[in-house]
C-alpha cells in the first residue's frame, strides 16, 4: 500500500527549491509525528536557497522555525493534541560538550532542515534522538502558532543576552536591525535593560524597527554612533553590545563603544571567505573587556523563549509581517530580499 503523500518545501540545490509531494513520515519508536501549523522562513533559509549549504544533502525538506500539534506519539511525556516546538539543532547527548550542558555546541549536531527533514511541510517527524535529548518542548495551548514558531529565533537571542550578562539597568546597543537584531533588542528589554539602542545603516530597516518602541534608533551613516552612546551613558559606553549585523565593520567598532568591563557579543556570523577582522587589543586589555560569541541555543533557552513569547507585553505579533501557504516559499524569499518582511510564516 502506497504511503500517503504530503506537501513539502524540498531543497535540491542552490536556486532549486521545489514545493512537491513527499511521503508522510512514519512515527518510529521514541519519536513524535507533528502536524505543522506554522513554519517561519529565516535568513539561513534564504542563504541556503541562494547559495546552498554544505551541511545539507539534497533532497531534504527545509525549515527549522516551526510549531505543530502532536498527532502520533511513541515517546514518553507527550500526548496527542498538544503543541510542541523544538530546539532544532539536535545534539548527540554523548560528546564532552553535551555532557557539560552545551548542547548547542555538540560536535555531532544534526539540525532539523539540514540533517533531518524539517518543518516546511504538512507534517514533520521529531526523531527519537531529539526527544531523548530534550529538544521537543511543550507549548501552552494559549500561545498562538505564529508566536510559537518564533521560539527558535527568540531562544537564540535568549542565549545571546544570557551569554552577555544583560541585567536590569543596563544600556544595551544592538548593531543591526534585521529580524534577529530586533529580537535581540526585544529580549534585552525583557531582561531588564533600561536603555536599548538599535543601530542600522538601512533606513527601511530602521523604519521597521520604529514600531517596537526602542529607546533610540541610530543610522551610523547619518549620525556619530559613538557620540550618541556617549551621550546616553555619561561618556562611559554601553554595558553590552550585541553585533547582529553580518559585517566586519560593526564587529571592529564595538569595543570602542562599550564601557570598561563591558561585553561585546558577536552574534551574527561573517561570510566564510570574509571572516577575518581587526581588533584594537589595547581596548580589550586596558578596558578588561569580554568578547564572546553566541551560536544557536539549547533546549533550556527554548523553554525560556516559550515563556517570553507567552508574555502579553512581548510584541511577537509584530515580528510576523506576512503569512503565506507552503507553496508561497519563493514569494517569501522575494519579500525578504526586498527588505519588506521581518518574518514570513508559511501555513500548511
Amino acid at each position: 500500500m502506497a504511503a500517503r503523500a504530503i506537501q513539502a518545501v524540498v531543497y535540491h540545490g542552490p536556486m532549486d527549491v521545489r514545493v512537491e509531494q513527499v511521503p508522510l513520515p512514519v512515527c518510529s519508536e521514541g519519536a513524535l509525528l507533528v502536524k505543522v501549523d506554522a513554519c517561519a522562513v529565516c535568513g539561513s533559509d534564504m542563504k541556503t536557497y541562494l547559495s546552498g549549504n554544505p551541511r545539507m544533502r539534497p533532497p531534504i525538506v527545509m525549515g527549522h522555525e516551526f510549531s505543530g500539534i502532536v498527532v502520533e506519539t511513541r515517546a514518553c511525556g507527550f500526548v496527542v493534541g498538544e503543541r510542541v516546538v523544538m530546539a532544532t539543532s539536535v545534539s548527540c547527548g554523548e560528546c564532552a560538550y553535551c555532557a557539560r550542558g552545551w548542547k548547542n555546541l555538540c560536535v555531532n549536531l544534526r539540525p532539523m532542515g539540514f540533517g533531518y527533514d524539517g518543518g516546511m511541510a504538512e507534517y514533520v517527524l521529531i526523531p527519537a534522538q531529539a526527544v531523548n535529548n530534550g529538544h521537543a518542548i511543550q507549548v501552552p495551548p494559549s500561545l498562538h502558532a505564529n508566536s510559537a514558531c518564533l521560539a527558535e529565533p527568540v531562544s537564540c537571542a535568549v542565549n545571546s543576552c544570557e551569554n552577555s550578562g544583560v541585567k536590569p539597568g543596563d544600556t544595551v546597543l544592538v548593531m543591526g536591525a534585521g529580524p534577529m537584531g530586533i529580537l535581540n533588542a526585544l529580549v534585552a528589554r525583557h531582561y531588564g535593560a533600561t536603555q536599548v539602542v538599535l543601530s542600522e545603516i538601512n533606513p527601511e530597516r530602521l523604519e521597521q524597527a520604529a514600531a517596537f518602541g526602542f529607546d533610540r534608533l541610530v543610522n551610523p551613516a547619518a549620525e556619530d554612533l559613538a557620540a550618541v552612546i556617549g551621550g546616553l551613558t555619561d561618556g562611559y559606553g554601553a554595558d553590552v553590545i550585541v553585533v547582529a549585523a553580518p559585517a566586519a565593520a560593526p564587529q571592529e567598532q564595538a569595543p570602542a563603544l562599550v564601557r570598561k568591563h563591558g561585553t561585546v557579543c558577536l552574534f551574527a556570523s561573517l561570510p566564510h571567505d570574509r571572516r577575518m577582522i581587526s581588533l584594537d587589543s589595547r581596548l580589550l586589555h586596558y578596558g578588561e573587556l569580554r568578547v564572546v560569541g553566541t551560536s544557536d541555543s539549547t533546549p533550556e533557552h527554548v523553554r525560556k523563549a516559550v515563556g517570553i513569547l507567552g508574555d502579553p507585553t512581548f510584541p511577537a505579533d509584530r515580528m510576523v509581517t506576512h503569512e503565506l501557504p507552503l507553496d508561497g516559499f519563493h514569494e517569501s524569499i522575494a519579500l525578504m530580499q526586498a527588505g519588506v518582511a521581518l518574518r514570513v510564516v508559511l501555513k500548511p
